[in-house]
């Protein structure tokens, strides 16, 4: 997942729209933190943000930023270079690491799931990353409606009430539309989102409203991203992004992957896959001589 360099350090952030990641290779070995998004990125911000992993700005050769408003920092901050990196780019090599793939024009093409605030999903060959297609539906949705049906926005709660409740408290399996399994998919698969909430006044869990929402948001980024994993016939789908943090989301996507017989990769520390993957362009980028 998380490639040996040269003992150079190395740092990234991705200011994302959510979350705040850091990743640093320092003295040889790998760290990565993050925080939730709280201001614009600024000379302050990033030392700050550095400190917090136990790096130092002028330690650095070159800093590599990625996300929404890398943009407003500087191309220097003191003696350090500033490389941002587009962030298709970072997500698409990110995914490309997590997968295992070093960005070999030789390597098969994989279809990289960004699964944040929304979600956004690039194919990636090589060094080319082109945006596909993605959908609004993601982590900020999840978080929207939970605080709405289960006066909580903390995703720890809501995945521990997620794994704890049965969606079919709230959703309509097959077995309640067609008494049975259709295609590959079995009986207790989801035929309506909520659908039970819609039949009748009926008691539902908090915990099965849980399972309900997650099983909502996975099967919707998890569906999508077959589809458009088979309409590129991309053999290689690989999910990244802080979602994946959350177990519940993780066996929705993998029922998903089971259903439809379409391999997922759902690697560890897969939220830091965009902070990871702004490193290792920067890091080629300097090599080559090129600028970023």
């Amino acid at each position: 997942m998380f490639v040996a360099l040269d003992h150079s350090p190395r740092a990234a952030i991705d200011f994302g729209i959510s979350n705040t990641d850091a990743v640093a290779f320092v003295d040889g070995a790998w760290h990565c933190w993050t925080r939730s998004y709280a201001d614009l990125p600024d000379a302050d911000l990033v030392e700050d943000i550095l400190a917090e992993g136990g790096v130092k700005l002028a330690d650095l050769p070159y800093l590599a930023v990625t996300g929404g408003r890398h943009r407003l920092l500087p191309n220097r901050l003191g003696d350090c270079r500033v490389m941002g990196v587009n962030e298709l780019t970072a997500i698409g090599r990110g995914g490309q690491a997590m997968a295992g793939l070093n960005a070999g024009a030789d390597e098969p093409p994989a279809l990289v799931i960004s699964a944040g605030s929304g979600t956004a999903m690039v194919a990636a060959q090589g060094v080319t990353y082109e945006h596909v297609t993605g959908t609004a539906v993601g982590g900020g949705t999840m978080l929207g409606l939970a605080r709405l049906i289960l006066n909580t926005v903390d995703p720890r709660e809501i995945d521990d009430l997620a794994q704890a409740g049965n969606a079919n408290g709230a959703d309509l399996s097959l077995a309640d539309v067609i008494t049975g399994p259709i295609g590959s998919l079995p009986a207790a698969a989801t035929a309506v989102n909520f659908g039970r909430l819609g039949r009748s006044a009926v008691d539902v869990s908090r915990a099965d409203l849980a399972a309900s929402l997650v099983t909502m948001v996975g099967q919707v980024i998890g569906l999508l991203s077959i589809q458009a994993a088979r309409a590129r016939r991309i053999e290689r789908i690989v999910v990244i992004g802080h979602l994946t943090d959350m177990a519940s989301i993780r066996q929705v996507l993998a029922s998903v992957s089971q259903y439809y017989s379409t391999p997922v990769d759902l690697a560890e520390h897969a939220g830091y896959a965009t902070a990871l993957g702004a490193m290792l362009h920067a890091n080629a980028t300097a090599q080559s001589g090129e600028s970023a």
